[in-house]
Order: structure tokens, then sequence, then C-alpha cells
């Protein structure tokens, strides 16, 4: 499982498209048919944790020459399987800031929010199981 933050204008979508999204944490082997969160970046207004989905297309970005240093980058679009019935974002996370402690909330703390930037991150089995108890 997977969950990427990213600008959603529109979280009640069927679909998204999301192009050249950043990947972390092993999320740059995010492949076709696999489950992903979605979380509404709250840097471009949005709430957080929106709904989980199916990768219906993914697409490595070839990486630039002329950069010796660069983030993997994947075209993904995403089919909506589910909307969230409950909050998940920053404030709720920010709280969960023991890096070690082994807390799927950590977990989501460290690899979505530590950085600001907007990304697609690989997930455990036991923070995958956490947010499947939000829909």
């Amino acid at each position: 499982m997977y969950a990427i933050k990213t600008a959603i204008a529109e979280p009640l979508d069927p679909r998204w498209d999301f192009t050249a999204q950043k990947t972390m944490y092993g999320g740059k082997r995010i492949a076709v048919g696999d489950g992903v969160y979605l979380f509404a970046s709250e840097n471009a207004g949005g709430a957080g944790l929106v709904a989980c989905g199916v990768v219906t297309a993914a697409e490595a970005m070839p990486r630039a020459a002329d950069v010796e240093r660069q983030t993997p980058r994947v075209s993904l679009k995403v089919e909506r399987s589910a909307l969230a019935k409950r909050r998940l974002g920053r404030a709720e996370l920010k709280p969960f800031a023991q890096w070690n402690d082994g807390q799927p909330q950590t977990e989501l703390n460290f690899k979505l929010y530590r950085q600001a930037t907007d990304k697609i991150v690989g997930l455990t089995a036991e923070t995958a199981a956490f947010l499947s108890g939000f829909f």
C-alpha cells in the first residue's frame, strides 16, 4: 500500500491524474493495481485524508540528464474506491513525533508531514491497516 499527499482540487472526483509526483520511502515502486490512500495537501488548502483508491496507470518519469541529484518521479492515474469517513491530517498526526515508537500515526507524520513537500510514499502493513479504519 501507498499514500500520496498532493493538491487534490476535487476530492469527490471518481478518478485523478497525478503528473510527475515526487517519491520517497519506497514510493517509486508503486504500480498498476496497488492500493493508495489520498491525502489532500493542507499546504494547498486540502483537509488531509480524503479517499482511497487503486492505481490504474503508473509511469516512472525519466531522469533529466543534466541534473546530478534528483528525486524519482512517477505519474499516476487513480480510481477512487471510497471516501474517508473521519478526518486525519497534520493536526491529528502532529502529536506523534517519537520517530521510533512504531505507531502507524508516527509513520504517517514522519513520511507525509516532516517535510512539507508533496510526495508518494510506501506504507507498512500496520499503517495500511490503521488507515483502512477511516473508510
